[in-house]
């Protein structure tokens, strides 16, 4: 229950809603809050206890609504979302703590370990290490370039040998149908020849029948 005071005498108390909860009536009341009671009128009392009420509670509503979002502020400034993966059956994230949360605070030291002095001798190592490793890249260039030449010499020769191949076979392609047509002709002409020599052999047998024939008659 809440206290208040006279506005009179300062004395404690009670608001006038008691009146329906306690029995006793104006018994917490002292009697020059009961006179300014019966000078104002109940209903006008009422109202200003009513209006401290709403003051009251707007003053602490406040406060929580400050707390409220100060705690809320805080927890947001430590959380960081990470989205993972955004698919159509739904998206991932990752709630990733600020490192001034206990709970986000890294196993490891904030500061880098200090790296140890390199003696001479370790830097000599470190560089012929590293000479070492420039020459074996090189080496492994230089036989990759001289596998890649050896091939191309060898598409190249494959591709001389097809050629030289498909020439030759070519030609002796033309040589064996030359002959052919050649001796095509020359069988062409023999036949020729031969006939004619049978057409005049029949001519000069006719001849000479005729002559024959004219010799008798004589």
């Amino acid at each position: 229950m809440v206290i208040f005071s006279c506005a009179a005498c300062k004395a404690p108390s009670l608001p006038a809603v008691a009146k329906a909860t306690d029995p006793a009536g104006d018994s917490g009341r002292c009697s020059a809050e009961k006179q300014s009671i019966a000078g104002l009128g109940e209903e006008r009392y009422r109202r200003e206890t009513t209006g401290l009420f709403r003051k009251q509670f707007d003053i602490l509503q406040q406060g929580f609504n400050k707390q409220l979002q100060s705690s809320f502020d805080m927890a947001t400034s430590e959380i960081h979302v990470k989205e993972l993966d955004k698919r159509a059956s739904g998206q991932a994230f990752e709630l990733i703590l600020s490192p001034n949360h206990p709970e986000g605070r890294p196993e490891f030291p904030l500061s880098p370990p200090k790296k140890k002095d390199l003696s001479l001798e370790e830097i000599q190592r470190k560089l012929e290490a590293a000479e070492e490793r420039r020459k074996s890249h090189e080496a492994e260039v230089l036989k990759h370039l001289a596998e890649k030449r050896e091939h191309e010499k060898e598409v190249l020769q494959k591709a001389m040998e097809e050629n030289n191949n498909f020439s030759k076979m070519a030609e002796e392609k033309l040589n064996s149908k030359m002959e052919a047509n050649k001796e095509k002709r020359t069988a062409q002409m023999a036949a020729k020849m031969e006939r004619l020599k049978e057409k005049d052999k029949k001519i000069e047998e006719v001849r000479k029948n005729k002559e024959t024939k004219e010799g008798g008659g004589n």
